[in-house]
């Protein structure tokens, strides 16, 4: 089993880590210096001199570019056991990278977390960060995870190819990962750890807007093909009814072309429809039963808030849209593509 750590400008908690792992395992731990520069290079030696191997990158590349780095090197050693991944500043107990190890080598082919419960103290931006991707992955993948940003983090070695292959650079990647683990056959466990935070987070290299922008991406992707079809579906509605003067035409036209449009974009860029078994022999007819269905769905809806519980129109029609669009993300990820 090997830890893997990615590190970008450390302190003197990367080395009080490394210590306390070694008194309490034999472990290979593996370092990745994703460009932190030669202000810290001190550091990274001294790791060497504790018997950590360490990989550089010249430039910062992010966490996600330093983990696949260094899921690349175990792949390419044939370490046949795992590896567990763990944070740099301190904040990932041995005990707990102990307990996720265990946990590798018995449920293999999962991903496993390190679940922070957010008990007594916790910074303000790190309880509202999670919460929130919390309740966008409950919603997207109809399957609830206690903590979607964990960095401590196990995978046995027949992942390795895989987790090589997830898209993301930075700190999307380990939301990319877990929205791709159903799709790719493998199932979360979730082993609890203590929570623990040193000085509010300060530490920490996260960035709360770009950084929030690459996780939701995928969301983002979705929410822009939406409003895109809806703006053609807009455009074509009238550009029709002045050329035939005929709505039934123009409706009808509109709502064809605006879903196929919306079909292509969701299957090629938001979902990655190439992927196999998402053909369009089998994704297409998927994708109309749920036009119909959110039809269906959407009148019912907005009938009974505005009509049976007096709520006013606009109010219903915003619930009733925001309700359908985070049901349709969800459906069209899980059955469609």
């Amino acid at each position: 089993m090997t830890i893997l750590i990615p590190s970008y400008e450390p302190d003197g908690r990367l080395l009080e880590l490394i210590q306390d792992l070694r008194s309490v395992t034999d472990m290979s731990i593996l370092i990745v210096d994703d460009g932190s520069g030669d202000k810290y290079s001190s550091i990274f030696q001294s790791a060497r001199q504790a018997g950590c191997t360490v990989l550089t990158h010249e430039d910062n590349k992010g966490k996600g570019c330093a983990l696949k780095t260094g899921f690349d090197y175990i792949k390419r050693t044939g370490d046949a056991d795992g590896v567990v991944c763990a944070d740099s500043d301190g904040q990932h107990l041995p005990r707990d990278i102990l307990r996720i190890a265990s946990a590798v080598r018995t449920h293999r082919r999962h991903i496993v977390l390190g679940s922070r419960r957010f008990t007594g103290k916790v910074p303000l931006r790190s309880r509202f960060g999670n919460s929130a991707t919390r309740l966008v992955y409950a919603c997207a993948t109809g399957m609830p995870i206690q903590d979607t940003q964990t960095g401590l983090r196990g995978y046995s070695a027949d992942m390795l190819d895989w987790l090589c292959r997830i898209p993301g650079e930075r700190f999307e990647y380990e939301m990319n990962m877990l929205l791709a683990s159903r799709p790719a056959g493998y199932a979360t466990v979730e082993v609890p750890i203590d929570t623990v935070y040193l000085d509010d987070n300060k530490s920490s290299h996260f960035r709360p807007l770009a950084d929030s922008a690459r996780i939701y991406f995928p969301f983002l992707k979705f929410g822009a093909s939406s409003a895109l079809s809806a703006a053609l579906d807009f455009v074509l509605l009238f550009l029709l009814q002045w050329m035939t003067s005929n709505l039934l035409v123009a409706v009808a036209g509109a709502r064809i072309v605006s879903s196929a449009f919306n079909y292509a974009m969701n299957r090629r860029f938001v979902f990655g429809g190439k992927r196999a078994g998402t053909g369009a022999r089998r994704s297409l007819p998927r994708y109309y039963a749920l036009a119909v269905t959110i039809l269906i769905f959407n009148y019912a809806l907005l009938y009974s808030l505005h009509e049976t519980l007096g709520m006013p129109l606009l109010a219903a029609k915003l619930l009733t849209e925001g309700s359908l669009f985070l049901f349709s993300y969800w459906w069209q990820r899980r059955y469609v593509y």
